[in-house]
């Protein structure tokens, strides 16, 4: 009986102890640790080969985890390394619990998350919600026959007529979002490829499968998901022709207004029952949320912080030019949600910021501002893998070279995306230290000069520049945790704003024009009478001066303790 008993006990214990290691915020105030955590986006594809079949695969991720440690990295987010016939490059995802034997097994995923786990570093997964591979065993049985056992699994109609769709609705990746299955005479839906029909969430079985997968990667060690598409999941039950819009988009079809296949409220019922799963596991949602206005983002935080804890601001993208006013804009809208953040300023849909914002002459010193921008703001940040050395686009510059489908359904006024998804570039060896054999993609000739080896040699590189931001990051708590005032609000040339913590405050001061500028500080209405501050970072032209008095070269940064 007394073993019994103080085995029971031991188990409450256990569990109890459980429960506050999966619970426990980051630090002794209730910061969560992804308000402090950097993550960086990787695309396995170009990341690191270790094989030598031109594909990056996870062993390669593996191998560069001290790199990714030494650069400040907390989580990695892997886009999509499910088994997948590879339509989409793995967002038609044709089973869910598995890795795809291009990128390595569940044994290489399991090492990978107990490698990085030694490293500090967490891993996040890849989630395609709204949809699956044609292939997957799930649409296999659903287009067996009108009576299979999940038919409702996914969205099936009549067409209006012989050869005449459901409805209006165009897919996003070009053509109707309708394709007219032969063998049962129904149309099914998909909102991209034909080959990745949408999932029909409003069947309680879809609901349950999905849930079940986040529950058994959870198991697993992952520390949360990136929720891919997450607008589409929900239809009009009734199919309603979206209004037309005039004329053409680029991949030739007639434009819309996607309000009856898009950002339908059910959503959030989804991403809340989601967030209860997550919470039971310390993890992280991160949301694709593409939104018009921070109305809209803030819908995706739930009216109680309970959906996703980082929907991404990709309204902060489309400021794709270097704008102290509209950057400055935008930063006060997402401030005034009322949620957490999330800065992003590339990914693997998304031209490279080197390009989106350098003007040619000037670009690894905009790209250093960038850094400073988006790495010093109240939030998280997300980086983009090569981000920190500077990798510019290679898009292709023929059709027959083009691998992205939309590119070549597109092309020439849609290019697709491969520009911005080549190997990463290692050092100056052949194929940048990427593979050993032939790249999937073509390596970038700037590789010769722009590669990890090369920019770690240089004290004044890209790269260390973003090593040291992120070392501040980390250790600065005014950087952590501190609010975001915005200073001189009718500068039309110099972004520059406070960091404020208590009694400590950090002072970013960002040139975004071609020409010298001078800029002056009077802190006191912010509660610091300092008239000087103690420089943390500055590139080159940025030299620390008087509050009264700073200099500013064209396209510098100036980063300062300012003290009470």
């Amino acid at each position: 009986m007394f073993r019994g008993a103080t085995a029971l006990a031991l188990f409450v214990a256990g569990f109890c102890s459980m429960v506050r290691s999966q619970t426990q915020p980051v630090d002794s105030e209730g910061h969560e640790w992804w308000r402090h955590a950097v993550f960086y986006e990787i695309y396995p594809r170009s990341f690191m080969d270790s094989n030598g079949d031109g594909i990056g695969d996870l062993n390669g991720i593996a191998s560069k985890l001290d790199y990714l440690k030494s650069l400040g990295v907390d989580a990695i987010w892997i886009t999509p390394c499910y088994p997948s016939p590879q339509v989409d490059f793995g967002y038609d995802v044709s089973d869910y619990e598995n890795i795809d034997p291009m990128y390595g097994t569940l044994a290489d995923f399991d090492r990978l998350h107990a490698e990085a786990q030694k490293r500090g570093i967490r891993i996040i997964m890849d989630f395609v919600i709204n949809h699956t591979s044609d292939q997957h065993a799930w649409f296999v049985d659903s287009r067996s026959s009108r009576t299979s056992a999940k038919r409702d699994w996914y969205i099936w109609r009549d067409g209006k007529a012989p050869g005449v769709p459901p409805n209006n609705w165009v897919s996003i990746f070009g053509g109707p979002a309708w394709t007219l299955d032969a063998k049962t005479g129904q149309y099914y839906y998909h909102y991209f490829y034909p080959q990745q029909p949408d999932l029909n969430w409003r069947n309680p079985a879809v609901h349950a499968a999905m849930f079940d997968v986040t529950r058994w990667w959870y198991k697993r060690g992952v520390a949360g998901f990136r929720l891919d598409a997450v607008s589409t999941l929900f239809e009009d039950p009734g199919l309603k022709d979206n209004p037309a819009l005039p004329g053409l988009n680029k991949l030739g079809d007639p434009k819309q207004e996607e309000i009856y296949n898009t950002k339908l409220p059910e959503v959030h019922d989804v991403l809340r029952d989601l967030r209860k799963v997550a919470d039971e596991h310390d993890a992280v949602l991160i949301g694709e949320t593409w939104t018009k206005d921070v109305s809209e983002l803030k819908q995706y935080y739930g009216e109680h912080n309970d959906e996703l804890q980082m929907p991404m601001d990709f309204m902060f993208t489309m400021v794709n030019k270097l704008s102290a006013t509209e950057f400055r804009r935008q930063i006060a809208a997402v401030e005034s949600s009322g949620g957490w953040p999330v800065f992003v300023i590339s990914n693997h849909d998304i031209e490279r910021s080197y390009v989106r914002y350098g003007d040619g002459q000037n670009n690894p010193a905009i790209a250093k501002l960038m850094a400073a921008l988006y790495l010093t703001l109240r939030g998280t940040a997300i980086m983009y893998y090569g981000e920190e050395i500077g990798m510019t686009n290679t898009d292709p510059v023929r059709v027959e070279d083009v691998k992205d489908p939309i590119g070549r359904v597109g092309w020439p006024l849609e290019k697709g995306r491969d520009g911005e998804r080549t190997p990463m570039q290692w050092d100056d060896s052949p194929n940048a230290g990427f593979t050993r054999g032939t790249p999937w993609l073509p390596v970038p000739a700037s590789s010769s000069t722009v590669n990890v080896a090369s920019e770690m040699k240089d004290p004044e590189s890209i790269l260390q520049t973003y090593r040291r931001l992120l070392a501040l990051r980390h250790e600065n708590r005014a950087l952590l945790d501190g609010d975001y005032v915005a200073l001189n609000e009718s500068d039309t040339n110099v972004l520059s704003y406070l960091r404020r913590y208590k009694n400590e405050a950090v002072i970013v001061v960002l040139n975004m024009s071609g020409q010298a500028q001078q800029v002056s500080f009077d802190l006191a209405a912010q509660g610091f009478s300092a008239k000087t501050a103690s420089t943390l970072l500055s590139t080159s032209g940025a030299k620390a001066g008087t509050l009264s008095g700073l200099s500013l070269e064209p396209f510098s940064v100036y980063i300062g303790s300012v003290s009470k």
